[in-house]
């Protein structure tokens, strides 16, 4: 509602109430502005409605594709909003991304711990909630100022910058924009992930990302050993999150089914089958195993599955799991992701050792042959080498063209003597390139970075550490941050501002009018910064 027209409605609402004299309708009208969502499900409705045209838009011209940066507290999420909408002005496809990995490196109670769903459960949903506290208090923070200065101008009698706030105000922007959740693969049984998808929609999440490993076995994607359930198995928790969207009437919820087949070379157990060709025999035909040609050459304990007609024993390790076929990891993707698709999921995700467009494409491709508008969330993962794996991209598509590349040593392209060579500059601007062309010709939707600021956060305060315990002293601290800071129109410069003291001032004056006694008077030191 506009800001003049609920400054009205309030007022005729405190005519029918002579009690609530002292409350003035314009601070009313400004406090319910600076909180446009009042309940995490408010907020996932919002957003989910956001990533169906971001989707349909992508549809129609694949450069309109959107990013996210992985964010693990509120603050570094809150921070990146107002960062993005101080360069470019606003938010429109730039989203969250919450990663499973940071929640276990970062937010257990335990402590750090691998990426193997050990955390805790509400850690995520915890987290989603903390992330957008902070995001609706930079909204707040943001239209305090506003307000603030259309006081100034009413106080002064400028009209005319009077009117201008208020548009200003009326078509204010919020920092609140999707967030893609990760549940892993769903902590437990399908009940177990319908539970806890509950919880992260009730605390704001429109999307979540579900991955086809065996929950009790679950790695990082980037990491050894995966193991992978019948695709029956983890349909079922796909449909327990479409549910839990449902029941809690988030209608456009968005589910992102991601498989680690590439790479997994494992499997929990032999899926049901009924008969020859249905989903449960695709999956068993790409088991590894010995063909048995006669009934007595089956041992006490083995299990025996029916492969084309033919008796096979599975390859069972000691652990009891059962081994895939080698090289069958690009098909087991593209049945994943068909199967997925016409069975509820929205969304794709394919965990790669690499970041090869060709590769990607070369998948994609065969799962649009079934499904036309197969779109990908991808991780832009730093557990890549992004440097050496396109200089050794550049160096390969030069060896293939016949170009002399016996200047570069391909095993050592990392080195720094490469930065300034054509082949380092070529690769890049590959680099460069990669989100653009992955989004064209790989049908990718959306591009995140799972841990960037894990990674900025470290940089950062190892540089920090450095100096100031080093021979820079307190120079360290304002040279390489206050002073970027207050030039690079930072926000946090003004930490007191930024944590709410003004609103907080405000809401004083608002509850105890001329008795309210403020922090931001003539002795704050954050005059110091204009």
């Amino acid at each position: 509602m506009p800001y003049a027209q609920d400054v009205d409605q309030i007022a005729s609402l405190l005519k029918q109430h002579p009690t609530w004299n002292a409350i003035n309708p314009k601070h009313a009208a400004r406090m319910r502005a600076q909180n446009k969502f009042k309940t995490g499900l408010d907020i996932a409705k919002y957003t989910a409605k956001i990533m169906r045209e971001d989707m349909a838009n992508y549809d129609n011209d694949t450069s309109q594709y959107t990013q996210s940066l992985g964010c693990w507290h509120g603050f570094i999420g809150q921070q990146k909003m107002l960062s993005i909408k101080k360069h470019f002005g606003t938010t429109k496809r730039r989203y969250l991304y919450l990663s499973g990995w940071m929640v276990a490196a970062l937010r257990s109670e335990f402590g750090p711990l691998p990426d193997q769903s050990m955390h805790e459960k509400t850690a995520v949903s915890g987290l989603i909630e903390e992330l957008y506290t902070f995001l609706r208090q930079a909204d707040a923070w943001e239209l305090n100022h506003l307000f603030r200065a259309l006081e100034e101008a009413e106080n002064a009698g400028d009209n005319a910058k009077a009117e201008e706030l208020i548009k200003q105000i009326d078509s204010h922007e919020t920092h609140v924009v999707p967030i893609i959740a990760d549940i892993d693969a769903g902590f437990g049984n399908a009940e177990a992930t319908y539970l806890l998808a509950k919880q992260m929609i009730e605390a704001g999440a429109c999307c979540i990302q579900i991955e086809n490993q065996v929950s009790d076995e679950k790695q990082c994607g980037h990491q050894d050993g995966k193991v992978t359930v019948p695709h029956a198995d983890f349909l079922s928790k796909i449909n327990a999150v479409r549910l839990a969207f449902l029941e809690l009437g988030v209608d456009d919820g968005v589910i992102v089914a991601r498989t680690d087949s590439l790479g997994a070379g494992l499997t929990q157990k032999i899926a049901v089958t009924e008969e020859p060709g249905d989903l449960g025999d695709q999956y068993n035909s790409f088991i590894d195993g010995e063909v048995i040609e006669k009934a007595e050459d089956i041992n006490n304990g083995d299990v025996v599955i029916k492969q084309k007609g033919q008796l096979v024993r599975p390859k069972r390790l000691a652990s009891g799991l059962f081994q895939f076929k080698p090289g069958t990891g690009e098909d087991r993707v593209v049945l994943d992701c068909i199967t997925s698709l016409q069975n509820g999921a929205d969304l794709l995700w394919i965990e790669t050792e690499k970041p090869h467009v060709g590769q990607i494409a070369a998948m994609v491709n065969r799962i649009k042959e079934v499904v036309p508008d197969a779109k990908l969330v991808y991780n832009n993962s730093p557990s890549f080498n992004w440097t050496l794996n396109f200089r050794q991209q550049v160096f390969d598509a030069w060896q293939e063209e016949g170009k002399d590349v016996s200047a570069y040593d391909r095993a050592k392209l990392m080195s720094e003597e490469y930065d300034n060579t054509e082949l380092g500059q070529l690769a890049d601007e590959w680099c460069r390139n990669f989100q653009r062309d992955g989004s064209r010709e790989a049908g990718i939707f959306h591009h995140l970075i799972t841990l960037p600021t894990y990674h900025t956060a470290a940089l950062s305060t190892d540089n920090l550490a450095k100096g100031y315990f080093g021979d820079e002293g307190m120079l360290a601290y304002v040279a390489g941050v206050q002073r970027k800071e207050i030039r690079q129109g930072i926000a946090t410069v003004k930490h007191q501002d930024m944590a709410g003291s003004n609103i907080g001032d405000d809401h004083k004056e608002f509850f105890a009018g001329d008795a309210a006694l403020k922090a931001g008077g003539k002795d704050n030191t954050m005059n110091q910064f204009g």
